[in-house]
């Protein structure tokens, strides 16, 4: 269902506090960094946040499936509950940023700008728990692992650690936007994320006498070629698809035709519509280009994450509140959805709410994009996104 809400106006006193707040916020954020975790088990990212919140008079709810936790903060009134929440886990991949506080985890970084998330989150519940008789209704407030590929949301949302939430408002950092402006859309912001292994048999020899053998490497090959085609030709343009390939494994020798191929991708997609068109296309297309080569072939399909949809009425509300905040000029209206993928989906199916980017380009270095090895945010944004989380919840339970 979604929201019609009308914000009221929102108190200029909020991003001074949360400047103040900045410095706190940058030294958890670095602590976090220096020791990323991954999956859906992030101990002591658990814990540096907890001590950071640990006086504020919070009711903690702690997952038993992650070291996700949930804490409750009750205002001065009865009214709605808004859910605020911040993914926790890193990505394993090395760090080449050079900085002061980079990773000293070997091959595990925060490229995904988790650490941030979850520091203005903290700085956002200290904020927050200073206004509590301000506030007509309660906050949720999501520590969430278990983001990049786990599901850590779906997981929480069934150990029922967000029963009683009417909605849902996140933050993630984008390098690539100018610091301190937020970027958001109604409807589709983020894509739906399936994976792929296709399997082709032949039949194999040696690699001198190719007539003995059935190969699988040029029917492989034309598999990838025909699946380009089923998203360019077979797939609207203004309902979009992609589709890719991102690796084929075959062979142990250079004069043996192997016996497998291996072709294994992604496939993103912004409808449920296309959604099922390509995963149908996929199939055909494998069974129709082994069969005309007489090789067998194989689908195994991995569902990912849903379309993260936002509610177009919370994004009007939100849209009101960050021009209150920073001004009408720091809002980035974005014209299509981004084709990568976020477990925030699973709240948005259920609850109404909205994601937004906040930009965090930095001014000394060139930009470098989330999930790259160099990737480096500027810090002063942060307090942009500490007083949004503040200020989305005070305009909503206001």
């Amino acid at each position: 269902m979604s929201i019609d809400r009308t914000p009221g106006p929102v108190d200029p006193e909020l991003r001074a506090e949360a400047r103040a707040l900045l410095d706190d916020a940058v030294a958890l954020r670095r602590q976090i960094h220096e020791h990323p975790e991954l999956g859906l088990e992030n101990p002591r990212t658990r814990d540096a946040i907890a001590e950071a919140i640990g006086d504020l008079d919070l009711e903690i709810e702690h997952s038993v499936k992650t070291t996700g936790m949930v804490a409750l903060l009750r205002g001065a009134k009865p009214g709605p509950t808004i859910l605020l929440r911040a993914d926790t886990d890193a990505l394993p991949m090395p760090e080449d940023t050079g900085l002061s506080f980079a990773s000293k985890e070997e091959n595990r970084m925060h490229a995904c700008g988790h650490d941030a998330h979850a520091a203005m989150l903290a700085a956002g519940a200290r904020l927050l728990a200073g206004r509590r008789n301000e506030l007509a209704g309660n906050v949720k407030i999501m520590f969430q692992p278990g983001e990049e590929g786990l599901g850590g949301a779906r997981v929480m949302m069934e150990e029922g650690l967000l029963e009683g939430v009417d909605a849902a408002f996140a933050i993630h950092i984008d390098p690539t936007v100018p610091a301190g402006a937020v970027a958001s859309r109604a409807g589709a912001l983020l894509a739906a994320a399936d994976a792929f292994v296709i399997e082709v048999v032949g039949k194999g020899g040696h690699a001198s006498m190719p007539h003995h053998t059935i190969d699988p490497i040029p029917v492989a090959c034309e598999i990838v070629g025909a699946l380009q085609s089923l998203v360019t030709r077979r797939v609207d343009v203004f309902d979009p698809a992609v589709l890719s390939v991102t690796q084929v494994k075959a062979g142990t020798a250079f004069n043996v035709v192997p016996e497998r191929v291996q072709v294994m991708g992604t496939i993103r997609s912004v409808s449920q519509r296309t959604r099922d068109r390509v995963r149908e296309g996929l199939h055909r297309v494998v069974e129709g280009v082994t069969a005309a080569h007489q090789t067998k072939g194989e689908v195994r399909l991995f569902p990912g994450y849903p379309v993260t949809e936002n509610d177009a009425g919370f994004v009007d509300f939100t849209r009101s509140v960050v021009s209150d905040l920073v001004g009408e000029d720091r809002w980035i209206e974005m014209p299509a959805p981004i084709m990568g993928a976020e477990d925030f989906s699973y709240v948005l199916d259920e609850f109404p709410g909205a994601m937004v980017f906040l930009g965090v380009r930095p001014d000394d270095h060139p930009p470098a994009p989330i999930h790259s090895n160099r990737m480096i945010l500027n810090e002063q944004a942060m307090a942009t996104g500490i007083a949004l989380h503040a200020a989305i919840a005070l305009s909503y339970l206001g």
